[in-house]
């Protein structure tokens, strides 16, 4: 979940440090408790570390033009400066910054010590510089000796190294992602855990895969972790660097709830062939589960609804990370639907392992192309979101519903009826994206900001939506917020509600319309703030939020983004950092 970047450049052609605080600056969506630096000037180590944001540092620059950085979500040992990256080994002749997990550290630690190694953090990246300072004791070379350490690691997790002996920088990855970017006007190369720390510079990588190692050099070298050399292609990603500037919008959050009034055609605009052809695997599969992690795990259980609805059609959804205990399940006919933004959660590709060994096919719905999903996968829907940087998601969650949505027509043979429908949402969600509705939602943004806690109710499809509601309220705002059936109210939630509890009743032009409006008067007789998100308004609403009048499927969108913006406005009230909320980041890629 840590963001690291590598920089190589030829001596006297370039200033590492300023880069690499360039780059680390664009990498806090994916971790920011602190940060370090590390740079080899004329065969001396020199490291920074400092907790907090790089943003906010002033840190004194050091001299070289090879380096790494790296920016921290606390996983191992908390928050300080002993526990940030880069670490080095007894004889500050290396230093490594590590993206993932380490699930063996201990054992290897207890090792270490005992043969007399002194580590100072309380992370599992420690125990790397000293494992490969042992193995250059043994005569290896610094290919050999990352080659033997990544052999030793259980685990998913990638590491850069920097050897000052020899000024080398050398990568290794088996299971957290590695992009290596090269600059032919500048002779810059790159290697980042994503394309946003270098894609200022180019749009030219290389992908390193599981089980491989790359030195970085001017022409960079790729080895397998048996040794042998590799042949890599290179590829341009067909994005630009304004792809990643919040543009005129204060953060990055409110940027991308706006996008949306483009994304979800993006979304929409997928090959007709290719969606009917995914439609008959699905509608020829013995059995098929849907499989997410967080705010994607709601849009999977969003996928139930709509497959019911539309489809008549039975799916499964199950939280990846529990998805290994429906393995029993899983035949060769069976078709596992895996929903990602980043397409690197690690519980996501630890569940389609699970389905890999057991012969199962895998379909792919992620925003970038080249991610570990997309390219394990039998079938990749790409959502077109564009790049999405705040940790709360919001374009890529519409996407990924419109093209579950398609999916579901396609099965139904309605593909025309639903393309139409989503295109006409599009328009609608356009319009309701103005100046005076956001004022409205401030409004109300501004009343609630005092509650302690805040509850969602939804029937139908939007009793997920009810669940993702919550998961947004939470992550921005720190407000306590939960989401439920609202036929569930009466069996225990309902004993929570006090005199001015904020209920938002989520209702849509459906035939759950009446029951929700019967929850919400029954919550409104214990007290509550009823706040309504609805395309008609009702006299047992404090406060009303309009929303287009669509159809059951396009509630799911039209319904999820007053509650994004409702979510921006209550954070930016309570003064936090709406893009980036403490302890969480956005690329998931530890279990």
């Amino acid at each position: 979940m840590c963001g690291v970047i590598g920089y190589w450049c030829p001596e006297g052609f370039g200033e590492a440090f300023s880069v690499i605080v360039d780059s680390l600056k664009k990498l806090e969506y994916r971790g920011y408790d602190s940060f370090g630096i590390a740079t080899i000037n004329r065969s001396v180590l020199g490291v920074v570390r400092a907790v907090g944001k790089v943003s906010d540092s002033k840190c004194l620059p050091l001299g070289g033009s090879v380096g790494m950085g790296h920016t921290r979500w606390a996983t191992h040992g908390g928050v300080s400066e002993k526990n940030s990256h880069p670490h080095r080994d007894c004889n500050n002749r290396l230093a490594v910054v590590h993206n993932g997990i380490i699930e063996n550290f201990q054992e290897l630690r207890i090792a270490l010590e005992l043969r007399g190694h002194i580590l100072r953090s309380d992370t599992d990246t420690e125990v790397l510089p000293h494992l490969l300072e042992e193995a250059l004791n043994l005569g290896m070379s610094i290919k050999d000796s990352v080659i033997s350490v990544s052999k030793m690691l259980k685990g998913r997790n990638s590491f850069l190294v920097l050897d000052s002996l020899t000024s080398t920088l050398i990568a290794s990855r088996n299971g957290s992602p590695l992009i290596v970017g090269v600059s032919d006007s500048s002779n810059e190369v790159f290697i980042a855990s994503d394309i946003p720390a270098f894609l200022h510079k180019t749009n030219q990588v290389y992908y390193l895969d599981d089980g491989q190692v790359v030195i970085l050099d001017k022409i960079p070298e790729f080895f397998d972790f048996t040794g042998v050399s590799i042949n890599k292609r290179l590829i341009t990603i067909p994005w630009k660097s304004e792809m990643i500037s919040k543009g005129d919008y204060e953060h990055f959050m409110i940027k991308e709830i706006m996008d949306q009034k483009d994304s979800l055609i993006s979304a929409i605009n997928q090959n007709p062939e290719e969606i009917m052809r995914v439609a008959e695997e699905i509608n020829n599969s013995h059995g098929v589960f849907f499989i997410g992690c967080g705010t994607a795990a709601k849009v999977c259980h969003i996928a139930e609804y709509i497959f019911s609805k539309v489809a008549d059609k039975h799916i499964n959804f199950v939280t990846a990370s529990e998805f290994e205990n429906y393995r029993h399940f899983l035949l060769p006919e069976t078709l596992v639907i895996a929903v990602s933004q980043s397409g690197e959660t690690a519980d996501v590709l630890n569940a389609l392992s699970v389905a890999k060994s057991k012969g199962s096919k895998i379909i792919s719905i992620v925003n970038s192309p080249t991610s570990s999903m997309a390219r394990i996968s039998d079938y990749t829907f790409l959502i077109n979101a564009g790049v999405e940087k705040a940790v709360a998601s919001t374009k890529a969650t519409t996407s990924q519903i419109a093209v579950v949505s398609l999916l579901a027509y396609a099965c139904a043979g309605k593909l025309r009826e639903g393309d139409r429908l989503l295109v006409e949402l599009a328009g609608k969600v356009n319009d309701l994206l103005n100046p005076r509705y956001e004022e409205r939602v401030k409004a109300l943004a501004d009343r609630l900001k005092d509650s302690e806690n805040i509850f969602i109710i939804g029937r139908g499809i939007n009793y997920p939506l009810a669940l993702e509601s919550a998961i947004k309220i939470m992550e921005v705002s720190y407000i306590h917020a939960q989401g439920f059936a609202g036929g569930e109210l009466k069996h225990g939630p309902i004993a929570l509600i006090t005199r001015g509890t904020p209920v938002i009743a989520l209702v849509a032009d459906d035939d759950n319309a009446q029951e929700i409006i019967s929850n919400a008067m029954e919550v409104k007789s214990r007290g509550a703030l009823v706040i309504g998100i609805s395309p008609e308004n009702n006299p047992v609403f404090d406060y009303w939020l309009k929303t287009p009048k669509v159809n059951t499927v396009g509630s799911a969108i039209a319904n999820l983004i007053p509650v994004q913006l409702l979510a921006y406005h209550l954070g930016i009230v309570k003064g936090f950092n709406v893009d980036y909320p403490r302890n969480l980041a956005k690329s998931v890629t530890v279990k």
